[in-house]
């Protein structure tokens, strides 16, 4: 065939959303989320069942992980080793599940965050409630299996699961275009909520939630929105808003410590730290002087992270602070979202119990249809041989006489006697009317002699009689509805009595915090501002201790107030102002902070030029030079403004600024241009403008020429300055006038 002929032709556009598509549906179906019917992912389902089949039983010795994700990863999920560890480590962590699937031997992780060892290091078996509630009858056919990837073995498209796990160990995935977070839930409450869901199909979700009080996190915790959970739970989406616990301890000498025992399910892993740093910040910017020392106590016997407070802290206001400015009050975004019927569906909680309910059902139909088939068949046996006990004389006679199994076996079934050699005419009619079934003539040929013994026949009828009642209590069961039901509802009795612990998490209303910041004493600071633009905060008695270090190492050095505002104007005409309470106060030494991270301020785009405090600009006007010798003189008073960042000029095209000074005592200006002219005037021949105004003109510039430089000086005080290695006296320059070409100066 020619190549041209095998080329199909079609749009890309179209080619690109088939490609998309399949590629979104095979991450949303076979990746990302969980199957409503078992709560499992497909690589957490892959991983228990492959376990099951390595017969790693909770009875068992445990065994490498590395082994387990290797033989997963080759039989049934090829997409990396990573992913099925992944999923392992999460199955054993008791921080994350609300009943661990999976007993891991080893480092498997903690709740501050730290990751689990190689695989290699540790070990796992499977929990003895997986063994019993998700893997116990996969032997009798009661989910569908399928080919995996290659075709080369059958794996389960669902695991038999006869708890409702999707809600009591929740989930968390992100898909393409949609994601899952199902919170986790207390299994008795959850065992419960079936139980009353099986016995009525009508109940309302709000009668659901007297069994189901809320999401039980296995990091305990309080819910403090009760009233919105019937909202969630109906719609299935929602935010649950969680607190820690805190505790009061009180010390000798009244002084108190803040212990925090269980945290938000939101904090766990590095959001502790987080949590720790944001806690020291709040010291830092003297946000609460309460808190005099931190400490993260927290072992294997649970979370205890200690504030040591001032005496008299007035404790509720500070838990208030804590709740508004950390993560000890947190949000968890309920979206549960899970595969039913092949495809993703957000479902509220009767829905959900609903979808298990009914595989509940399905899977024990066939569980019993599997079940009655095998004690049908015993049936069958069992009254063949007792039938052939009865007549055991025949048997051994036809037996004797036959000259083959086959012989024999068409005798006992068909009646056929033909070469069979009788010892009377009796046994030869007695041989025609057996007609055994084929199996039960099977069973006749295999029976050893041992079976004849009174005793061993006694055992055979006593069998009989139990494997009829065995048969008529699955007949019932799937002839009666309400039989199928009680029957499940004592095995969730069952997985209940057994498995079920204490409720964690505590489920209230509670009110918003309502933190009431104490007013901060106004007082006179020094805002120091580096040349690599870091600032940071010291009281005017530090300044006064290092003020030589200070003015030498620092680029701005100036007084403001620790309520106030530093203002910044930038080459772009451009004013970012930051709150003096966002830099870190300290000692002189200490680090201070970049200032584009608390401001505007692009430091890739723009450079400073000036900073000084707002309370500097109210009492003074401002003088502004660009690159172009565009002057004019603005009140300060126009740069108290409420935005972080704002025009503090109008600029010509290509231009920038210069120079942007404070005016108090200086009397004359002096400008100084790339080719080396300077020019020098009175500052008061420069007019007062608004801030959106160009100015005037300088001074006259050559062509290609700019303003390099700006200087200011008094009357009667020498101004001296470097210019091309040598000193140079300003106040001895001609006094000129605004808008003249200057003098040229030669060094």
């Amino acid at each position: 065939m020619d190549v041209s002929e095998r080329i199909i032709k079609t749009e890309y556009s179209e080619v690109m959303e088939k490609s998309y598509i399949d590629y979104a549906m095979s991450v949303i179906i076979a990746r990302a989320l969980p199957d409503v019917r078992d709560g499992l992912k497909p690589v957490q389902r892959r991983t228990l069942y492959d376990m099951y089949e390595l017969g790693i039983k909770s009875d068992r010795p445990y065994r490498k992980s590395a082994r387990i994700v290797g033989d997963t990863m080759g039989k049934y999920h090829p997409h990396g080793d990573s992913s099925i560890y992944d999923a392992l480590v999460v199955m054993t962590q008791d921080f994350k599940k609300g009943m661990p699937l999976v007993d891991g031997h080893g480092n498997f992780g903690n709740i501050e965050g730290d990751g689990a060892a190689a695989m290699r290091y540790t070990e796992a078996r499977l929990q003895k409630l997986t063994e019993e509630a998700f893997l116990a009858d996969l032997d009798k056919d009661v989910v569908d299996f399928i080919p995996n990837f290659d075709e080369t073995e059958k794996e389960p498209s669902v695991l038999p699961v006869k708890i409702p796990n999707f809600l009591i160990n929740g989930s968390e995935g992100i898909a393409v275009g949609m994601t899952t977070s199902t919170p986790p839930h207390n299994l008795g409450e959850v065992v419960d909520a079936l139980k009353a869901y099986m016995l009525d199909p009508d109940i309302t979700t709000e009668e659901l939630m007297r069994y189901v009080k809320g999401p039980d996190f296995p990091t305990g915790g309080i819910v403090i929105n009760q009233d919105e959970l019937l909202s969630i739970y109906e719609t299935g989406t929602g935010k649950i808003k969680i607190r820690g616990k805190v505790e009061v301890e009180k010390l000798k000498g009244g002084k108190m410590n803040l212990v925090i025992t269980e945290i938000p399910y939101p904090m766990i892993g590095a959001n502790i730290s987080k949590f720790l740093s944001d806690v020291a910040a709040l010291v830092e910017t003297r946000k609460t002087t309460d808190i005099i020392d931190i400490s993260n106590q927290s072992s294997k016997e649970g979370i205890r992270i200690v504030l040591e407070l001032k005496r008299d802290t007035d404790i509720e206001n500070l838990k208030n602070l804590l709740y508004k400015k950390t993560r000890l009050e947190d949000t968890f975004g309920v979206n549960m979202l899970a595969i039913s019927g092949g495809r993703p569906e957000t479902m509220g909680l009767k829905q959900i119990l609903a979808a298990n309910a009914e595989f509940q059902f399905q899977v024990a139909t066939r569980k019993y249809n599997n079940l009655l088939a095998k004690e049908l068949e015993k049936k069958e046996i069992q009254e063949g041989l007792i039938k052939a006990c009865n007549v055991i004389d025949l048997i051994i006679e036809i037996l004797r006489g036959s000259k083959d199994r086959k012989m024999a076996k068409d005798c006992l079934v068909e009646g056929k006697i033909d070469g069979i050699k009788f010892k009377s005419k009796e046994s030869k009619i007695m041989a025609t009317q057996l007609l055994f079934t084929e199996k039960q003539a099977n069973a006749i040929l295999e029976m050893r002699l041992y079976k004849l013994i009174g005793l061993e026949l006694e055992a055979l009828i006593n069998d009989h009689e139990e494997t009829m009642a065995n048969i008529f209590r699955y007949e019932d069961i799937l002839a009666r509805k309400d039989s199928m039901t009680q029957v499940l509802i004592n095995e969730l009795e069952e997985f209940k009595e057994k498995y079920n612990r204490p409720r964690r998490t505590k489920i209230t209303n509670e009110e918003e915090a309502v933190y009431e910041e104490k007013p901060v004493e106004e007082m006179e600071v020094i805002c120091l501002i580096d040349r690599f633009g870091y600032g940071r905060i010291i009281d005017t008695a530090t300044l006064e201790r290092n003020k030589e270090a200070a003015y030498a190492e620092n680029r701005f050095v100036f007084v403001c107030k620790n309520t106030g505002k530093i203002c910044i104007f930038t080459n772009l005409g451009q004013l970012h102002t930051i709150k003096v309470k966002d830099l870190p106060f300290g000692k002189f030494r200490d680090k201070g902070v970049p200032l584009d991270n608390i401001s505007g301020y692009d430091t890739t785009k723009e450079h400073m030029v000036f900073a000084t405090s707002q309370t500097n600009l109210n009492l003074y006007r401002l003088m502004f030079v660009s690159s172009d010798a565009m002057m004019k003189i603005v009140d300060g008073g126009e740069f108290d403004v409420a935005k972080r960042t704002v025009a503090a000029t109008k600029l010509n095209d290509g231009q920038e600024v210069v120079n942007v000074q404070t005016l108090t005592e200086q009397r004359n200006i002096v400008l100084q241009s790339k080719l080396g002219y300077f020019l020098r005037f009175p500052v008061e021949e420069i007019p007062e403008k608004k801030k959106a105004a160009v100015g005037v003109r300088g001074m006259k510039l050559q062509e290609n020429d700019s303003i390099e430089a700006v200087y200011y000086t008094q009357n009667a005080v020498d101004s001296t300055i470097e210019y091309k290695g040598k000193k140079m006296e300003l106040n001895k320059l001609k006094l000129g006038s605004r808008d003249s070409k200057g003098v040229k100066v030669r060094v």
